[in-house]
């Protein structure tokens, strides 16, 4: 036989063995099925403070991405990376899970039921309120998990959250959305998020969040509401200083800021004057702004920049 087309094996092997393989004596291993599901080597379990950070995170703010949640908890990081994998660690413990993914393939995450237990063990005794759990509803056809809408408003008040903490403004902790501000005749003005010292109580400011979805007229009445709320009387106002205001609605502009509804819900923030709103525009598109740029006009400062 020519040696070019000798067989690189012998033909006869022993049983279970392919020709041109040694006979294994230890035994088979996981590596030997390539389907089998194992668990990635870069996983680690999430440390006690990281799994604290991350279900409060959540608690707070109901829904986040893993970017959302990197700069919320470890800013200071250089990318997600530790986020993800610690999410995906809680996940295994059934504490968080997938709800959604985005356009832009980023996992929006919610925590479960058990979760949820344990943020508010985390949050309540601190004060803090916690936000509704994210139910699983399930398609009553199909049987398949129905992913909740991750709206872009409820996103832009996550990011905002996410990039002043990122920028050193507020603590984790020092955020909550949807904060009520309930007037005189009823109307609840909600505040998105409301930025707080948590060590002290003490408001930093007001914020509303707008995606150019609203024109100047909206957020002109929006903050005349805040205004509105700034000058209501704490309950426990005396009769004199009621009766001022009821029958001279110009006094109360000389009534003390003591006595004022809004100091007994945010003490002094070491400046003069009424509660501090601040309007974020996120998301904003050249389209966006033509479109509101007569609402919206832009003025050449001293220095001549826009």
């Amino acid at each position: 036989m020519d040696p070019s087309i000798t067989p690189s094996a012998p033909r006869c092997q022993g049983p279970g063995v392919p020709a041109g393989q040694d006979r294994r004596t230890g035994g088979r291993r996981r590596s030997d099925n390539p389907l089998v599901q194992r668990r990635p080597t870069h996983r680690k379990n999430s440390t006690g403070p990281r799994r604290r950070e991350l279900l409060q995170a959540l608690g707070i703010f109901q829904r986040a991405t893993p970017d959302q949640l990197w700069k919320l908890t470890r800013p200071d990081n250089q990318h997600d990376k530790l986020t993800r994998d610690n999410l995906l660690d809680l996940q295994d413990h059934h504490l968080v899970r997938i709800e959604s993914v985005r356009d832009d393939q980023r996992q929006v995450w919610v925590l479960t039921a058990r979760g949820h237990r344990e943020a508010k063990q985390l949050l309540e005794p601190k004060g803090i309120r916690v936000s509704v759990l994210r139910k699983e509803e399930y398609d009553p056809v199909t049987g398949e998990l129905l992913g909740g809408g991750y709206d872009d408003h409820a996103a832009a008040v996550t990011s905002t959250a996410a990039e002043l903490h990122r920028a050193g403004i507020g603590h984790r902790l020092g955020f909550q959305t949807e904060v009520p501000h309930r007037l005189a005749d009823g109307y609840v003005q909600r505040a998105d998020p409301v930025v707080r010292a948590p060590a002290a109580g003490v408001l930093a400011l007001l914020l509303e969040i707008d995606r150019r979805s609203e024109d100047a007229h909206d957020l002109v009445h929006k903050l005349r509401r805040y205004w509105q709320w700034s000058r209501l009387l704490a309950p426990d106002a005396d009769k004199h200083t009621v009766d001022l205001a009821r029958f001279r609605p110009d006094a109360i502009e000389h009534i003390d800021h003591e006595k004022r509804l809004w100091r007994r819900l945010y003490p002094p923030t070491g400046r003069e004057g009424l509660v501090p709103v601040a309007f974020v525009f996120a998301d904003t598109t050249e389209a966006k702004v033509a479109a509101t740029s007569s609402y919206w006009p832009s003025r050449p400062s001293a220095g001549g920049e826009l």
